[in-house]
Order: C-alpha cells, then structure tokens, then sequence
C-alpha cells in the first residue's frame, strides 16, 4: 500500500535527481524514512565527486548515518537499484524500497523481493522522463554508470 507520506517521498526522491543532473551528474535521487520522518536524502554524486560508488542511494545512506536498526525504514529511489545498493538494501535489513523508474534500468527487483524485501514500483512519470532524456543526451556516462 502506497500511503501519503510515500507520494511526498517519491516526489523527493525525484527532486533529489533532478539536483544531481542540474549539477552535472546522473539523475538518481533517494530518501530514507522512517515511517513519515526523513532520515536523509541524497543524490548520484559519481561525477561530482570522481566517486564509482557514489550512487543516490549509497550517498543517502552514507547521510542518514549510522542506524541502530533500519528494520522499519523505507528506501526510496528514483531509479532501480543496481546490484550494489541492492545488496545494501538486503544487508542492512531495509524491508520496503520504493522505485520511482523501473523502465530505464532495471532487473533487481526480482533479487529484492526473493530476500523479503518489499518492492513498490511507482511508476513516477517525471522520473522516467528525466532519466530518459539524460540517457539519450549523455550516453557515455550512462554506460559508464552501469558498467556497458
């Protein structure tokens, strides 16, 4: 189930992505929350910081700091999680990720949801238009992210 504090996060997790690509980096936004408070937002920072694992949900994480438990968070991301954030998420305990893009990248949700985790795609209109267009624009840097 979706609640209203989702829909806000999702929304967040986007203007998380879009800060990333307004700033010359890939557009991956992510939020972290615990019921209807943010723990921490943070964004793809690959090429701002020269950092190969700097991805949206790596940099929020890294933001949230450290947490006693994260068996009662949610993980939201504008963009399917690779399979490093993925294995983040399944280490950590993360139980719910939130997608707002599954259509540009994708294939871990399958990975998630056999380690328990539960997997919402949001199908975010704005997320998958903004990812699209960077994809086309900036091909390079997009294979270079996902390792083509």
């Amino acid at each position: 189930m979706v609640t209203e504090w989702d829909k806000r996060f999702v929304e967040l997790s986007f203007l998380e992505a879009k800060k990333s690509a307004d700033n010359g980096g890939l557009p991956i936004g992510s939020v972290l929350a615990r019921g209807d408070k943010i723990l921490a937002s943070g964004h793809n920072q690959r090429i701002q910081q020269g950092d190969p694992i700097a991805h949206g949900e790596m940099d929020c994480l890294r933001k949230a700091g450290r947490q006693k438990t994260y068996k009662d968070t949610t993980l939201y991301t504008s963009l399917s999680p690779c399979m490093m954030c993925s294995g983040t998420i399944v280490q950590f305990k993360i139980p719910r990720v939130i997608i707002n893009d599954t259509q540009n990248f994708g294939g871990n949700e399958d990975f998630l949801r056999e380690r328990g985790v539960e997997v919402i795609d949001a199908t975010h209109a704005d997320s998958i238009a903004l990812m699209s267009q960077f994809i086309q624009d900036n091909p390079a840097l997009w294979n270079e992210d996902i390792m083509e």
